[in-house]
């Protein structure tokens, strides 16, 4: 089958690429920015790429033409597709139809933690043997790319709640029809598409309605939204964790299972909120058939994904990370994992609010709370349709905006000091910020 993909430069629909392509299909793409490094990575698999969406691509003859979320009506090729009639289908469904449908499907969900928790599990059921699939929105260190097809049953995926594609507003997540899920935690988001934290609700009920009877539902407990979804009626056995009566970890990183010992945790990742992704992995894991032991012991060598919490360079006693928080929760969950990390050691928040959701102030209010563990905050005010300053206002002097972006640099190079810890957040590439940021601390 030859697939044509619109929007191939996306973290999703590059993942399905490389796996058709290793399906044995033929893969051609188009984005609006085709640029690396997704470029690179799909031309190193032979995919051809195109940049735009000229209507002279049906030219292609492709048997169907694959449409990721990105695309919207008025696109010139999707406007000839439809004109034509041709074929077309959502990266979502295509997965589903074509490369799931003899799989166990094990899908991660949630507002937060779905790529670290992904990754997790892939690779605790890698650790134990399976050679699971997968599909990831990031990249796990352990194995290098974020999508792999393999022979066995199981293929491990990174279940989101936005919608599947213009002519399809369910989410992405219930087309997987998954036999293992986690729904790892449930809260407002993507204000752009879904009007309140109900419809999102609503959302995951359809989830939990694909589950079928001998698959399993792992649901944080502490939950009271994922509690609401579960109640709305579910067909399927549900394990809890991040509480008594299910799974559960003590402040030692000792793990129990309805209050028996499975183990200790033994690893270098930060903050309560990986501890609970580890708790989700796990449970999954052993519904696999992984004993928890062997869960315990591939977590022990797993790599954080790329972007979470990571270390991007020390100069000069001043150490930069990466994190792809962006959501108020996310933040102040990052700022307070770094702090148990760093101790009385400064913090200096630099936040780039640009996900679809912050850009529309949804969740301004919540910012300063969520930053209040930092000692200094350096806030990009580009694009935004409200005043940062006035939001931040509350942190006073502690906090920093500025709309250029090379000025904000200069305004961190000038406070830091050794011993200092610099925390970039933000779901994009931030124009560069980390390696800038180390080049000017170098030539201090």
């Amino acid at each position: 089958m030859h697939i044509h993909i619109l929007g191939i430069c996306g973290t999703f629909m590059g993942g399905i690429a490389v796996l058709a392509k290793q399906a044995g299909h033929r893969v051609t793409g188009c984005d609006a920015n085709v640029y690396p490094p997704m470029s690179t990575q799909l031309e190193a698999q032979g995919i051809e790429l195109i940049e735009g969406f000229g209507p002279e691509q049906i030219s292609l003859q492709p048997d169907i033409f694959v449409i990721g979320n990105v695309v919207s009506r008025g696109n010139p090729l999707m406007e000839e597709i439809l004109n034509r009639n041709l074929p077309y289908i959502s990266g979502p469904q295509w997965l589903a139809q074509n490369l799931l449908q003899d799989k166990w499907v094990l899908a991660v969900a949630g507002t937060h933690g779905k790529t670290t928790t992904t990754s997790m599990l892939a690779w605790i059921l890698e650790y134990a043997g399976l050679n699971p699939g997968f599909l990831i929105g990031g990249v796990p260190q352990n194995f290098g790319l974020s999508a792999r097809l393999t022979d066995t049953p199981f293929f491990v995926i990174e279940a989101d709640e936005y919608d599947t594609a213009f002519f399809d507003k369910r989410s992405k997540f219930i087309h997987y029809r998954s036999r293992t899920v986690i729904l790892n935690n449930l809260e407002f988001d993507h204000a752009d598409i879904f009007t309140d934290l109900a419809a999102i609700e609503t959302q995951f009920h359809h989830l939990v309605r694909t589950v079928p009877g001998n698959g399993l539902i792992i649901s944080n407990g502490r939950e009271d939204s994922l509690k609401r979804v579960i109640n709305h009626g579910c067909w399927t056995p549900v394990e809890l964790f991040a509480c008594a009566e299910g799974w559960n970890i003590d402040a030692d990183n000792r793990v129990a299972l309805n209050g028996e010992a499975q183990g200790e945790l033994n690893w270098e990742l930060m903050g309560e909120h990986n501890r609970l992704n580890a708790l989700a992995a796990l449970a999954a894991a052993r519904h696999a058939g992984v004993p928890v032991t062997q869960g315990l012991a591939a977590l022990s060598e797993f790599k954080n994904v790329k972007r979470r919490m990571e270390m991007r360079g020390v100069v000069n006693g001043i150490t930069v990370y990466d994190d792809f928080a962006h959501h108020p929760t996310a933040i102040a969950t990052t700022v307070s994992g770094l702090r148990d990390k760093a101790g009385s050691a400064r913090i200096l928040a630099v936040l780039e609010p640009r996900s679809n959701t912050m850009k529309l102030g949804v969740m301004k209010n919540a910012l300063p709370e969520s930053l209040k563990d930092a000692d200094l905050v350096f806030c990009y005010d580009f694009n935004l349709g409200w005043d940062a300053r006035a939001v931040l206002a509350p942190l006073g002097d502690r906090a920093i905006v500025k709309d250029n972006l090379d000025e904000l640099i200069v305004a961190i190079v000038a406070v830091a000091r050794p011993g200092d810890n610099v925390l970039v957040m933000s779901n994009g590439g931030f124009g560069g910020i980390h390696e800038k940021l180390l080049q000017r601390l170098t030539d201090l």
